[in-house]
């Protein structure tokens, strides 16, 4: 069984999962060309890479015409990945992101789904992030996805609507049912995007279980702690399948 696990001692974004996904033998190239399906203009990607803490990490960041930049609704958003020219499965991943997304803020801001107006989310950028997600996600083909619990941070951050407690109210409510601790640091360390990302994926939150690593990511965050600022990614193979139906089943609970 291939296993991909996110060790999110320092949190999760959507920059920091693609950037440490590539690190997992993949194509940079054709990574670009699946993107393209998307049809979306004036972006530029940026690979790079970055030391945190003496550790060699990648980033990965998105540059865009701010002329690109909408308040998009959940509608907007399904009509620009209906509308391309993604792998199905990338477009149901990256549409089942989005719903989570449109369901948190939802219950935030008493709307219906449909009614919501994703403002940072909505950005050029983040729909690369989630859409890039989905691509390597369906690139790497893991049979099943681990996260380890998520450190939240704690302070405020600015939003579309001032300055908000950390975690943010929609990111508290990805966060619903998943195991979460307080590291001791100030800042946002798991996004909305982020917190998005591993509600839909993981069929499970706990340790890594017992297997023979293949290879391991790391993806930069972009700001500097006290702590390693990396979501480390690892692929291993197990040959234990004990708990897998349950494990989808669980899955399936998380996302529906």
């Amino acid at each position: 069984m291939k296993l991909l696990y996110f060790d999110c001692f320092s949190g999760i974004s959507g920059d920091m999962t693609i950037s440490s996904l590539l690190n997992h033998g993949i194509d940079v190239e054709k990574f670009k060309e699946e993107l393209k399906g998307l049809s979306l203009e004036g972006y530029e990607l940026v690979f790079g890479t970055a030391k945190k803490n003496g550790i060699a990490a990648n980033t990965f960041k998105v540059i865009y015409d701010d002329h690109h930049h909408h308040h998009r609704n959940m509608k907007d958003i399904e009509d620009i990945i209906n509308k391309s020219l993604l792998n199905e499965d990338v477009k149901c991943l990256s549409l089942k992101i989005f719903r989570n997304l449109a369901d948190a803020e939802s219950k935030i801001h008493g709307l219906p789904p449909d009614e919501v107006h994703f403002h940072e989310v909505g950005a050029v950028d983040s729909i690369i992030d989630i859409v890039s997600t989905a691509i390597l996600i369906n690139m790497i083909s893991p049979d099943r996805i681990i996260f380890s619990s998520l450190p939240v941070g704690y302070g405020f951050v600015n939003s579309e609507h001032g300055l908000i407690p950390v975690p943010a109210p929609a990111t508290m409510e990805l966060l619903k049912d998943i195991p979460v601790y307080d590291n001791g640091v100030k800042a946002e360390l798991v996004t909305p995007t982020g917190a998005a990302i591993a509600r839909t994926i993981a069929n499970e939150f706990g340790p890594l279980p017992e297997a023979k690593i293949s290879s391991i990511g790391y993806g930069a965050g972009v700001k500097d702690f006290e702590i390693l600022n990396v979501l480390k990614t690892v692929i291993g193979y197990s040959k234990c399948k004990k708990h897998y139906n349950i494990l989808i089943l669980t899955y399936l609970k998380i996302i529906v």
